[in-house]
């Protein structure tokens, strides 16, 4: 079938997890289907684990490059508090390094 040929190469596009080729051959489609309803369906399964693979990617790509404050803006505050001997809340916008943060303690 046409839609078979079709996922075999969409399938080579990605490095990680199964292909799309691997997924098909496990695919059911309908007897009474016609080809271009069984190309329909490949289709659109292809499609959808395509656009799995991209979010994956992508939320893997932000969570590397964006580093944020998330569990350590606490403990940064403790700190703060036992060198300065004041509380301070560290904001959202504070820089992630933790010297540059420290240098700029007093507008905390």
């Amino acid at each position: 079938m046409s839609g078979e040929s079709a996922e075999s190469t969409e399938g080579a596009d990605s490095g990680a997890g199964p292909g799309v080729s691997e997924i098909a051959a496990g695919l059911s489609i309908p007897d009474d289907a016609d080809e271009a309803e069984a190309a329909a369906i490949a289709a659109a399964v292809a499609a959808h684990i395509r656009d799995g693979e991209l979010a994956a990617a992508a939320a893997a790509a932000a969570e590397e490059t964006e580093k944020t404050w998330d569990g350590k803006r606490w403990t940064f505050a403790g700190r703060l508090e036992g060198v300065s001997g004041r509380s301070a809340r560290v904001p959202d916008g504070a820089p992630t390094n933790g010297w540059a943060a420290a240098a700029r303690a007093d507008r905390f």
